[in-house]
């Protein structure tokens, strides 16, 4: 786990330039690491891939200063194919008569980062967050 903070995270100096983010998404989605699910092909736009945007950083109740950051999210389709298979049961009771199986689009790793605020007074907050590197289909639960 990695924990990087303010500038030298190397995350502001992209905000910075804010016409490359087009360029790192598309070339962080057509990484192997993206995982798409095996049924899907690597060229389907929709399949579960990890997808950028910006936000900004406002501390709810200090007069701070505000940052830009970069954020990924994990977004796209899956197998469509789902399945509820019926579970045998040696008791008169069955509680849960079926196992289903489906695929959600989710995080498979991710870093912690942190970003400092420059507050009234001189004081600074940190505030952290995860930054997703990688999605997969994986069994939603």
């Amino acid at each position: 786990m990695s924990l990087s903070v303010g500038p030298s995270s190397g995350l502001l100096l992209v905000l910075m330039c804010c016409p490359l983010l087009g360029l790192v998404q598309s070339a962080s989605s057509n990484k192997a690491s993206d995982n798409a699910h095996p049924h899907l092909g690597d060229s389907d736009p929709e399949r579960c891939m990890r997808h950028h945007f910006v936000e900004t950083i406002t501390h709810p109740i200090y007069k701070c200063n505000s940052k830009m950051v970069l954020l990924a999210r994990c977004e796209g389709h899956c197998s469509h194919t789902t399945r509820s298979d019926p579970l045998i049961s040696f008791s008169s009771v069955l509680k849960q008569p079926f196992k289903s199986t489906c695929s959600c689009c989710r995080p498979h790793t991710s870093k912690l980062k942190a970003v400092r605020l420059r507050c009234a007074g001189g004081t600074r907050i940190t505030a952290t967050y995860r930054y997703i590197l990688a999605c997969n289909c994986e069994e939603c639960s």
